[in-house]
């Protein structure tokens, strides 16, 4: 499977989430992860330009909240 790759965009009134398949599938997974029971709401992940997304893209914080 190639390289995951995910890149964050957006405008004042819309986000888009793009990925090839590996990256995508990266992103189901911690997704998955944050529905764990064993975390307590508030837990939050960080994906940050030219670590977890590629160069360019803005930060996205994938968090837990169990008020929703």
């Amino acid at each position: 499977m190639d390289e995951p790759r995910i890149r964050v965009y957006g405008s004042a009134t819309e986000i888009t989430v793009a990925g090839n398949a590996a990256g995508l599938l990266e992103l189901a997974e911690r997704l998955v992860g944050l529905a764990d029971p064993e975390l307590r709401s508030g837990y939050h992940e960080h994906l940050d330009s030219g670590i977890d997304l590629e160069d360019g893209s803005i930060s996205l914080i994938l968090e837990r909240d169990d008020k929703l």
